[in-house]
């Protein structure tokens, strides 16, 4: 996918509007779901509303491609949730913490 002047992608193919953490994802998401360029603009205060509106002029010119970026990331963000966590619980972390504290005292 070609991306305009106003999007950028890193280096693990997450697509950004330029010069903020706000993904092409989310917006178009929240768009899906019926939110207006206005509710956008309201729900994301550092973006302007000409920015919103490119954003959603070029999701409707490029519609198959940004669908397909927006099920790849959901699929993404839903295997990432179901993988099991990586390290300690917050209990163990707490155990832990315990023990530790116990041996400083001794």
């Amino acid at each position: 996918m070609t991306l305009p002047d106003f999007l950028r992608s890193d280096q693990y193919g997450e697509i950004f509007l330029a010069g903020h953490r706000i993904t092409l994802y989310h917006i178009i998401k929240d768009y899906q779901e019926g939110c207006s360029a206005e509710t956008l603009t309201a729900a994301y205060p550092t973006l302007s509303p000409a920015l919103v509106h490119k954003v959603i002029a070029y999701y409707l010119e490029n519609q198959p491609e940004v669908e397909r970026y927006v099920v790849e990331t959901r699929a993404e963000i839903e295997r990432q949730a179901a993988a099991p966590s990586r390290g300690p619980s917050p209990a163990d972390l707490q155990r832990r913490f315990e023990a530790k504290r116990q041996t400083e005292i001794a």
